[in-house]
């Protein structure tokens, strides 16, 4: 194994306040979640030894680590693209590290465009499958069998015990959750209309420049993956207007309240044991009695 994976990961056990059970990797404008987090410990990723830095607006490049609802959590505010310059290798560095620190289950998330139509600019979306346009693969190269096999099945890359625990927690917690496919480009231009339209072909409902990496490599690392994109803004030629990533992060503050509740749900969920977790997502939330119903009730009484 890559020995500055494992100095990595020393030397996070020796500073976080708990062994982690559920990591959470940030996308673009999405690192409010993290102010959440209790017991809080912040680290910036240029202390930790190995970590790449990224240097995208909208991601602030810290580690920060603590329970969310009691629940051992780390969390990875921004993270490194392949767009930037990193090798893959870089690029899956902070997601192989959850993993090392014994994260069972790792969420991650991000700012994508909508290609399906019944989209919206505000949505999320939980993350079916994926396509990778990459042109490349992070398990390319020297296999490393400490991390995991050289074949890796990706058949059930978003386990289907956890998409079906995240709609029933978006469900309880009343976040829509649209769900489909995501396709993952190294960017960084836009796409342009005629490369989506042959997207849409291929069965995406968004794209972005993140994400394929990392699941693959957890996959490989039999790390269980979830994963949520928040439609920042629809796709080049959806919509009659330019993109730009200054909607990216105006989308993200917008829903920034449905999308820290989802997640800290998820988490509690995570952390509470499958089985229990499920059953209590399934349980339906009592919503308050509307006044005109109260009022009806007690005229009946009288």
């Amino acid at each position: 194994m890559d020995p500055r994976l494992t100095s990595a990961a020393e030397w996070l056990r020796e500073r976080l306040p708990h062994p982690p059970l559920v990591g959470v990797i940030l996308g673009s404008g999405l690192g409010d979640f993290a102010d959440g987090v209790d017991e809080r410990v912040t680290i910036s990723y240029g202390d930790i030894p190995g970590f790449p830095a990224s240097a995208v607006v909208g991601h602030s490049g810290t580690l920060v680590a603590g329970t969310v609802r009691g629940v051992p959590t780390v969390v990875l505010s921004g993270r490194v693209h392949f767009y930037e310059g990193h090798p893959m290798p870089a690029v899956v560095f902070p997601a192989r590290v959850l993993g090392l620190l014994g994260c069972r289950t790792v969420i991650v998330t991000n700012a994508a465009g909508g290609i399906d139509r019944s989209f919206k600019s505000g949505n999320l979306m939980l993350i079916d499958d994926h396509i990778n346009a990459f042109g490349t693969n992070p398990l390319v190269g020297a296999n490393e069998e400490d991390l995991g096999p050289r074949f890796p099945d990706m058949s059930d890359a978003y386990r289907k015990d956890l998409r079906t625990l995240a709609l029933a927690v978006a469900k309880r917690q009343h976040v829509p959750l649209k769900h489909g496919v995501y396709l993952g480009l190294h960017g960084p231009s836009y796409e342009t209309p005629a490369e989506i339209r042959a997207f849409r072909t291929w069965g995406a409902h968004a794209v972005g420049m993140s994400t394929v990496p990392e699941v693959i490599a957890l996959n490989q690392m039999g790390v269980g993956v979830l994963g949520i994109s928040c439609i920042t803004n629809m796709a080049a030629g959806v919509l009659k207007q330019k993109l730009d990533h200054k909607e990216v992060l105006e989308t993200t503050q917008r829903v920034k309240g449905d999308f820290v509740r989802l997640l800290t749900a998820l988490v509690q969920a995570l952390g509470t044991g499958r089985s229990g977790a499920t059953e209590d997502a399934f349980r339906p939330v009592a919503r308050p009695a509307s006044r005109a119903k109260v009022l009806g009730k007690r005229a009946k009484k009288t």
